[in-house]
């Protein structure tokens, strides 16, 4: 079973840039002893020799300090301002082979991975492969585009940064409860229209069993858990791409363009540089992300590059009804979100079956 700390933090809420620049709560730095006890427990999974969909949390077993460091920092992110910054990696002693270990060993022991594109990956190495962005099917993790502000299919993102642009590559993110808060009071009109469903394009990443486009409402409506879900360039796609989906309607699109206004607005947005050794959490459900484009270095292994993760964590809350079609369980704690892919192997169920088991986390299986 999990063994989180419980904070008696808030819930997450509305926040601006100014608060985040005057309050470091959500900014966490590992201590020298936690250091010590990640590395330990990177040494540990090396000489196991398993592969990662094999291994569990005591294949990569933190003891006290980095555990209560990790524990705390992913409840974090369920709280205040529904993200922590922790820093501190030592990713500079690391080849980027067990900074991969080490990324995935920490979600093991707060979570449950989900599949994130086409070749159904666990982990996407953040950066630039030549990808286009405003493409059909196009990612913009293999770009170094900068991208529209959306979130991503999980409870929690995890980057930790492994390399730094040359220029660029800033990480902005804006607070989706003050966003809808400001949408209230300039255009109280438009709220019902957030919950109203959108249909999104998966951009190839469904499996054979999905049509290949969703829908969702943006703006959750359960009474006690506030959720928003946004990514204009799916909807867009999903208007290009299939003539079968419902054509949006004007106040849908007035919607859409108001929200490209405030998103990126100073006011609501922070923007932050990560460092090597950062690992960035955010909080899908109440805050909306986006970065700059960016220049890289010519060295190759100087070229900016993140590790990803999407994780489904047991203090995940509850989601809206109509989010069920895109997520496939809503219940506070379950396995949810990612995007299935066409290469979900036997040895990844057994992976999902397993750590739902260990965390305590409700998992409806789809084969």
């Amino acid at each position: 079973m999990s063994s989180f700390i419980q904070t008696n933090l808030e819930k997450p809420r509305a926040w601006f840039p100014n608060e985040l620049r005057q309050d470091f709560s959500w900014i966490h730095h590992l201590s020298r002893e936690a250091i010590i006890e990640i590395e330990q427990a990177l040494q540990h999974a090396k000489a196991t020799q398993k592969s990662w969909l094999e291994m569990t949390a005591n294949d990569f077993p933190l003891q006290r300090h980095a555990k209560q460091a990790i524990n705390q920092a992913f409840a974090v992110t369920q709280t205040g301002y529904g993200m922590c910054l922790l820093k501190g990696f030592p990713v500079e002693r690391w080849s980027v082979e067990d900074a991969r270990l080490a990324h995935w060993g920490i979600g093991l022991n707060v979570g449950v991975a989900r599949t994130q594109n086409r070749a159904s990956q666990v982990m996407n190495d953040v950066r630039d492969e030549g990808g286009s962005y405003k493409v059909k099917n196009g990612r913009g993790y293999n770009t170094n585009a900068g991208l529209d502000f959306h979130v991503d299919s999980c409870d929690v993102v995890a980057l930790l940064c492994l390399q730094t642009a040359k220029t660029g590559g800033t990480s902005k993110v804006t607070s989706s409860m003050a966003i809808v808060d400001e949408v209230k009071r300039l255009r109280p009109d438009l709220i019902p229209v957030m919950q109203q469903p959108f249909y999104y394009s998966y951009q190839g990443t469904n499996d054979a069993t999905q049509p290949p486009f969703y829908k969702c409402p943006i703006l959750g409506d359960d009474p006690d858990f506030f959720s928003l879900r946004a990514n204009r360039k799916n909807v867009t796609a999903a208007q290009v791409d299939f003539p079968e989906v419902p054509r949006l309607t004007q106040k849908q699109i007035e919607l859409l363009d108001l929200l490209d206004e405030l998103l990126p607005d100073d006011k609501f947005c922070y923007s932050m540089e990560l460092d090597r050794g950062d690992m960035q959490l955010l909080n899908n459900y109440v805050v909306i992300h986006s970065r700059t484009n960016f220049e890289d270095h010519e060295a190759p292994e100087l070229k900016r590059h993140l590790l990803r993760l999407w994780l489904s964590i047991p203090q995940g809350q509850r989601l809206p009804s109509l989010w069920k079609e895109y997520f496939g369980n809503i219940e506070a704690g379950s396995v949810r979100g990612g995007v299935r892919g066409n290469q979900i192997t036997e040895e990844f169920l057994a992976y999902e079956r397993r750590q739902a088991a260990n965390l305590g986390m409700k998992l409806m299986q789809k084969v």
